[in-house]
């Protein structure tokens, strides 16, 4: 499995992104997808996940703000970031577990203050 993921950058405090995040190779179940993030000197921590039936978990520091969503026939994770927080700012890391841990490439966020 192969995770592409894009869509950070640099933003405002109180603004939005959209990280997506497609998934290539043998994906013939993916049930678990989802965004993990590590801010400099910090270990990666848990932002969402959701299965492919649509059940949601979020971190506790991104409840209410963030919305993670993904369409199984386009086999892609959504991420809609909204009233960013400069401790928002890290490196997004898209996952998939499909029997074993698969990891996207990251897509750097900096939410400026």
């Amino acid at each position: 499995v192969q995770l592409q993921a894009s869509g950070g950058g640099l933003v405002q405090a109180g603004g939005s992104l959209r990280l997506s995040c497609v998934a290539s190779g043998s994906t013939f179940s993916m049930n678990l997808m989802g965004w993990y993030r590590q801010a400099p000197g910090q270990q990666r921590e848990l932002v969402a996940l959701i299965t492919r039936f649509g059940t949601t978990n979020y971190a506790d520091s991104v409840k209410g703000r963030f919305t993670i969503s993904r369409d199984n026939a386009k086999k892609t994770v959504y991420l809609q970031m909204n009233s960013l927080k400069s401790e928002d700012t890290a490196v997004y890391y898209c996952y998939c577990n499909q029997g074993a841990p698969y990891w996207g490439q990251g897509t750097e966020v900096t939410v400026s203050s």
